[in-house]
């Protein structure tokens, strides 16, 4: 799995994107839903997603994980206040370092798209869930727009159509699947559950 251009892990570590993604993005994902129990953030980059996800669900205890060394130790840093509510730890999605059923929910924003076998990702995700747990989250779509964008910052990425997305989904066995397209079909949120 690759790790973030330059471009992307300087975005990521910004203020505007952490205000935006606290003010705009987790509600949205999230739509309404509290999170509580064990929550696996999977690619947290330098934590921005996971600070808001801590700050917004105190009952929940996260594992931000993330493939890239330089965002893991971002995010160590941007994390401590939140003490053991939150720990980082370096982690390939494709191949989760936790044991099965660990999770009650599990949350991917914007990542999946640089997990080149993404599939493969949804699948460890529905092995790391305990039944019941939830898959939340967005990615960005098979647009021109997008794929305009990461041709620019030539960062390794695999596009995902939101189709392909539900079907791989339900290969991974998930159910109560929704996927819903936003921003002009630019991006896809989806919500899943392990049976």
């Amino acid at each position: 799995m690759p790790v973030m251009s330059k471009v992307e892990a300087a975005f990521c570590r910004s203020e505007p994107w952490r205000a935006f993604t606290a003010k705009v993005v987790m509600p949205w994902v999230l739509n309404g839903e509290g999170l509580a129990g064990e929550v696996l953030e999977i690619g947290a980059g330098a934590g921005a997603n996971t600070a808001a996800l801590a700050a917004a669900h105190p009952r929940a205890t996260i594992t931000a994980s993330d493939i890239d060394p330089v965002m893991v130790g971002a995010a160590r840093a941007r994390l401590t206040n939140f003490g053991t509510q939150v720990t980082v730890q370096q982690a390939d999605t494709t191949r989760l370092p936790f044991e099965a059923g660990r999770f009650d929910a599990t949350v991917s924003l914007l990542m999946l798209h640089h997990v080149v076998d993404w599939q493969r990702a949804i699948t460890e995700v529905a092995r790391v869930l305990r039944p019941g747990g939830r898959f939340l989250g967005y990615d960005l779509t098979a647009s021109r727009s997008a794929k305009a964008l990461h041709l620019a910052d030539r960062s390794a990425h695999q596009l995902i159509n939101p189709y392909q997305l539900r079907h791989a989904l339900e290969e991974a066995r998930f159910v109560d699947i929704t996927v819903t397209h936003g921003l002009g079909r630019l991006v896809a949120r989806f919500d899943a559950t392990k049976p």
